[in-house]
C-alpha cells in the first residue's frame, strides 16, 4: 500500500486490504473514508468487512462511495464536515484518484486557492485541476476563488501583478480593468511641451499583461469584503484570497462649471488628458500675446508638480520665441506654497521670476466659458468672506479636481474622505487584512506619482505574500515620491521626497544636486525613465527600489 499525503491530516491510496489497516492504525488514523461503491472489482473488499476490521483496531469506517463521473455536492459537504472535525482521515479509492479530487473540491469550497490546492496534490500524481473546472461547471464545488485579484490594470497593478509572479510562479492572478489602452502618463507634459510624440505614450494594455495573469476586461462597481469578493458590471462576481486596489484616481471635471463643454477649443486645454496634450503643444506654438492662465486645483491630485511644468515649458518656448514680452503668464494655485517641499522653492522661484509669471495663491478654478475666454476663481479676502474673481484669457491650462473613483469612494473600503483606507507603512488596509492598496488610490500622504508607484510595489507584493504563509509583515513604505520640475527645455529641478518632505535623493549630490536644474535630470526624464517604465517596472524588474 502506498499512502500518499495531501496534507497533516488527510491521507489517500489505492484500494485496502484488510491487512493494510494496521499500517493506518499505527499511524494514528481515526478515520478511514471510502470512496469506492461495492462490488466495482471482484477481488474488493467490501465496505463491511473494512468496516469492521476498522473498528477492531479503533478507527471508524465512513462510506463516501461515487463513481468517478458522479461526485454530488452532498458528498464533498459530507467530507467537509469530517475534516472540520480535526481528525486524521484517510481516503481511498480503486486508484487515490477519486479520494484526491473529493478532498481537493471540498478544500475549494473551503475557500482555500487553486494554487494551494494544486501545489499539495501535485506529488501525487494526480492532476485536480480539470476535474475542478467541470466541478465548477455541475456545481459540486464553488466557482474558485482567486489567490490575487487586482482592481487596476495601471502601472501600480501591472507592475505588481510581474512582481508577484516572480515571486510565487504558482499564484493565479486575476486584473480587472476596462480599458483596452494603457498610457505612460508622465510622458504627456511633454508631449505639452512638443518633446514627446503622444503615440510613445500609448500601448495596448493586452500587450503589457505578465504572462499567466488573467485579465478580465470589466469595471468593478463595488466591493464585498466580508465575502471577499467584488462585483463587476456585467454582472458577474469574482472571489479573491487577497485584493489589491489600485484602479487610480478620477479627474472630477464636472467639479468646474463649463469646464468639460470648453475642454479641446477656445484656446482651454490640460496635459491631465491624452487627447488635449497635443492641444496644449499647439496653442503654446500659435500664442504671440495676451494672457495665459495655469491652474491647480486643491490637494491630493496626481503629479503635483505637473500644473506648473506646464507653466514653464510653456513660458520657456515663448522665452525661446522671443514673445514671452507680450505674454502675460499667470499661475492660479488652490495651495498656499509653490510646491509643497521647501528645498525645491527656491530654485523653482528663479524661473518664476525669469519668465515674469504672477503666482496667485488661495485661488480655486471654480467655472470656466470658452466660448468668451473667461474663468472664475474663488478665494477668501482679509474678514474671510469668499470672493470670486473673473479673469480673462487667451490660454487656460487646466488641471482638474481629483477624487477616488467612485465605487471606492461609495464603498467601506474609504476612510472620511473617501481615499482608499490603508497603513502609510505596510500598505495594508486598515480593517480588512487581505485587502491592500497602491498607487493614486490610497489615503497615505505620500505624492501620487508612478515614481510612488515603483516604490510601492516591491513592499506590497513582499507583505502580500508574506501574509498568505502568515508570515510576519516586514517590508516598509517610507513615501517616497519623485517629480522631476521641468524648469526649461533641457533642464530638470529633480525633486525626490517622502512621508513629512524628507529628502530622499537616488543620487549623490555631486551628480545631481535637486536644489538646482541639471541636464542629468533632464535625461533621465527624456530618456532613461520611459524605458525603465516599459522595460523594468512593468515587468516586475525592481530596479533602484
Amino acid at each position: 500500500m502506498e499512502i500518499q499525503k495531501l496534507d497533516e491530516k488527510f491521507s489517500v491510496s489505492a484500494q485496502l486490504s484488510i491487512d493494510d489497516l494496521d499500517a493506518l492504525a499505527a499511524a494514528h488514523v481515526e478515520i478511514l473514508v471510502c470512496n469506492r461503491p461495492d462490488q466495482e472489482a471482484e477481488d474488493q473488499p467490501s465496505f463491511a468487512e473494512i468496516e469492521a476490521a476498522a473498528k477492531a483496531r479503533g478507527m471508524v469506517a465512513i462510506q463516501l462511495a461515487f463513481k468517478p463521473a458522479d461526485l454530488t455536492r452532498e458528498l464533498v459537504d459530507e467530507l467537509g464536515n469530517l475534516i472540520a472535525t480535526g481528525k486524521k482521515i484517510h481516503g481511498y479509492c480503486r486508484t487515490g484518484n477519486r479520494s484526491t479530487n473529493i478532498w481537493a473540491a471540498s478544500q475549494l469550497n473551503q475557500g482555500r486557492s487553486l494554487a494551494a490546492i494544486a501545489s499539495e496534490t501535485s506529488p501525487t500524481g494526480f492532476d485536480v485541476s480539470g476535474f475542478l473546472q467541470q466541478a465548477q461547471v455541475s456545481g459540486v464545488v464553488d466557482r474558485p476563488r482567486h489567490d490575487v485579484v487586482i482592481v487596476g490594470a495601471g502601472s501600480a497593478g501591472i507592475a505588481l501583478a510581474a512582481s508577484l509572479k516572480k515571486r510565487e510562479p504558482q499564484l493565479h492572478i486575476t486584473l480587472i480593468d476596462p480599458s483596452s489602452e494603457h498610457y505612460y502618463q508622465p510622458g504627456w507634459t511633454m508631449v505639452g511641451a512638443g518633446v514627446f510624440d503622444p503615440k510613445s505614450t500609448r500601448r495596448a494594455t493586452r500587450d503589457l499583461i505578465p504572462a499567466g495573469v488573467t485579465w478580465q476586461q470589466q469595471s468593478v462597481v463595488s466591493f464585498d469584503p466580508a465575502n471577499n469578493q467584488v462585483s463587476l458590471d456585467n454582472g458577474a462576481t469574482v472571489r479573491y484570497q487577497q485584493l489589491v486596489v489600485c484602479p487610480g484616481l478620477k479627474l472630477d471635471w464636472s467639479a468646474v462649471a463649463g469646464l468639460e463643454e470648453s475642454l479641446g477649443k477656445n484656446g482651454v486645454t490640460s496635459n491631465y488628458r491624452y487627447d488635449l496634450a497635443p492641444y496644449t503643444w499647439e496653442l503654446v506654438n500659435t500664442l504671440q500675446g495676451g494672457r495665459a492662465v495655469f491652474t491647480q486645483p486643491p490637494m491630493p491630485i496626481k503629479c503635483a508638480g505637473a500644473p506648473q511644468k506646464a507653466l514653464y515649458l510653456s513660458a520657456d518656448a515663448w522665452f525661446r520665441r522671443g514673445v514671452l514680452k507680450d505674454i502675460n503668464v499667470d499661475f492660479y494655485n488652490a495651495g498656499a506654497a509653490l510646491f509643497g517641499v521647501a528645498h525645491y522653492v527656491p530654485a523653482l522661484m528663479e524661473y518664476v521670476e525669469k519668465y515674469q509669471a504672477k503666482l496667485h495663491f488661495q485661488q480655486t478654478l471654480v467655472k470656466v466659458d470658452g466660448a468668451n475666454q473667461k474663468a472664475w476663481f474663488r478665494h477668501n479676502d482679509a474678514a474671510g468672506e469668499s470672493q470670486e474673481t473673473c479673469v480673462e484669457f487667451d490660454m487656460l491650462h487646466v488641471c482638474p479636481p481629483q477624487c477616488a473613483p467612485d465605487f471606492v469612494k461609495d464603498s467601506e473600503l474609504a476612510d472620511a474622505n473617501g481615499w482608499l483606507d490603508v497603513d502609510q507603512a505596510t500598505l495594508q488596509h486598515q480593517r480588512f487584512d487581505n485587502i491592500w492598496g497602491l498607487g493614486d488610490v490610497m489615503n497615505a500622504p505620500n505624492a501620487k506619482t508612478m515614481a510612488a508607484a515603483r516604490k510601492q510595489v516591491p513592499v506590497v507584493a513582499d507583505n502580500l505574500v508574506s501574509a498568505m504563509q502568515a508570515r510576519t509583515l516586514t517590508a516598509s513604505y517610507d513615501g517616497y515620491g519623485s517629480c522631476p520640475l521641468t524648469v526649461e527645455r533641457g533642464k530638470i529641478v529633480l525633486a525626490e521626497f517622502g512621508y513629512g518632505g524628507k529628502l530622499l535623493p537616488t543620487f549623490p549630490a555631486w551628480l545631481n544636486n535637486g536644489a538646482r536644474p541639471t541636464r542629468l535630470a533632464w535625461m533621465l526624464k527624456t530618456y532613461a525613465l520611459p524605458m525603465v517604465y516599459w522595460q523594468l517596472m512593468l515587468k516586475g524588474r525592481e530596479w533602484l527600489t
